[in-house]
């Protein structure tokens, strides 16, 4: 049994948060070979510790103390004080204490603490201990509310909150370090395939609630991973602070036709498309079949029967997923990315013959949107595609995630709903005109970016900075002060 552990037992009998009896009975189920990381972790999943945070205080503890000896005595077999009897561990640590935070501090305790973990012994540990320090890290960089964790060979640990990126420690990571944690809760095929692609895309789930999108690549410096944070619930249409929720959803009640959502990388196009198929899931009574690269929300079958299909494992690409999702009876089909002009022309003709397309694009505005999926066809083609998105086409919804006065991040969207005005100036080649019809098309709910974002200056939403950065309308510009 390591010293760590027994130093984790040891205090947790001391602060009456365990029993010895509780203590042998993780023992006995995982035995003397476990990790610190993974007793603390059983005393948690069966019920004998509830407070984290002042668990995570512990273990930073007893793992100082366990570099040093085992404890005076055996705290598996010498007596202990009881539950009832003894003091709550103080918030604070003592002035000797300096082992690192496992996690962040729970809000009694104020503003939550930057995740963290030893990030300099990642040498020292074995292979399952940097396992269980990754999902511990994972787990704290979620309650933290980072939308990313990055992990690259050369640098130092950081996370993306609020936009904002956040060192997680001073440790800058060595090649094997960063090596190591970033494989480390990789299955032995996916291994197999990082070694071989070097470029690497993954869903990662550590529980029912924690999951995880995965990128994993190899630069100069060594091995880099990126772990994008995924919802832990599906958030609903009218939670989303969507300007016209009505609007949008009249776009699904549409049983055939092309519905995209855009925007730029981290403008939380993931959630809203999420939200879109659990609306369609709990108010229709359709086949919907999703392809994405890779699957990051879960989207358990309500009203709708869900078959979500992930490139690599289950197919082996975008156009080749959408040809096999023809021949199996869709009502729905979800696109995660139209990325190429084979997908685009299948998402197209899917949405012709009598399926409701939903896809996303990493473009900023409607024009912009139309331009890129236009452009990606050859000359040749130009009027018979034009012909085709100027019938199939129901809307298209951009978004951006914007800093907010308060800290947090507010969501400001456009939205064209397509009408005989925008068929026309899609047929006729003149998408500079769209910006005149969403101006004039509020009342089917239209609304341009630009008055969108002014509207959310106005209210105090935003700074006259960051509306400034995201209006280019000199008469807009002018009323900013």
């Amino acid at each position: 049994m390591q010293n760590e552990i027994r130093w984790l037992v040891r205090l947790c009998l001391d602060q009456g948060l365990v029993t010895q009896t509780q203590a042998n009975t993780v023992r006995a189920k995982l035995g003397d070979s476990a990790d610190l990381m993974d007793f603390a972790q059983e005393l948690i999943d069966d019920g004998h510790i509830e407070d984290h945070a002042i668990l995570e205080k512990i273990a930073g503890l007893a793992l100082t103390k366990g570099k040093v000896g085992p404890p005076a005595d055996d705290p598996f077999t010498a007596g202990g004080p009881s539950r009832a009897t003894t003091p709550p561990m103080p918030a604070r640590r003592a002035t000797g204490d300096t082992a690192p935070p496992f996690m962040v501090t729970s809000a009694s305790e104020g503003p939550p603490k930057i995740p963290s973990i030893p990030f300099d012994m990642i040498s020292a540990m074995d292979d399952s201990a940097v396992a269980a320090s990754m999902r511990t890290l994972l787990r704290a960089c979620a309650r933290y509310g980072a939308s990313d964790l990055h992990l690259s060979a050369g640098t130092k640990p950081f996370i993306r909150a609020q936009r904002m990126l956040k060192n997680l420690s001073e440790h800058i990571l060595s090649e094997d370090d960063s090596r190591r944690l970033n494989i480390a809760l990789l299955t032995p095929h996916q291994r197999e395939l990082f070694e071989q692609t070097r470029d690497f895309d993954y869903p990662l789930a550590l529980d029912a609630t924690g999951r995880f999108r995965v990128n994993l690549m190899v630069h100069k410096a060594g091995v880099s991973g990126c772990y994008r944070m995924v919802p832990a619930t599906i958030p609903r249409l009218d939670q989303l602070g969507l300007r016209n929720v009505e609007a949008v959803r009249k776009l699904l009640n549409y049983h055939n036709g092309l519905i995209l959502v855009t925007g730029p990388v981290g403008s939380g196009k993931t959630t809203t498309l999420a939200a879109l198929v659990a609306e369609l899931n709990e108010s229709r009574t359709d086949h919907i079949i999703t392809v994405e690269d890779p699957i990051e929300v879960v989207q358990p079958a309500k009203g709708c029967n869900v078959t979500q299909r992930e490139i690599g494992p289950h197919t082996e690409s975008f156009a080749t997923a959408l040809k096999g999702a023809l021949r199996e009876d869709p009502d729905v089909i979800i696109i995660g990315e139209l990325r190429d002009l084979e997908t685009i022309e299948m998402a197209v003709t899917a949405s012709e013959t009598g399926h409701l397309v939903i896809g996303t694009m990493h473009t900023s505005d409607a024009a912009t949107t139309l331009n890129r999926l236009l452009d990606v066809f050859p000359p040749a083609q130009q009027a018979q595609i034009r012909a085709s998105v100027s019938e199939s086409l129901r809307g298209i919804l951009c978004q951006r995630l914007l800093p907010d006065t308060s800290g947090g991040l507010v969501l400001a969207t456009e939205l064209l709903v397509a009408n005989t005005a925008v068929s026309a100036l899609i047929r006729d080649g003149k998408t500079q005109g769209l910006r005149n019809v969403l101006e004039t098309g509020t009342r089917e709910g239209m609304c341009l970016m630009e008055n969108v974002v002014f509207e959310l200056y106005q209210k105090g939403s935003v700074s006259a900075e960051t509306a400034r950065q995201n209006i280019s309308n000199r008469m807009l510009r002018a009323k900013i002060t």
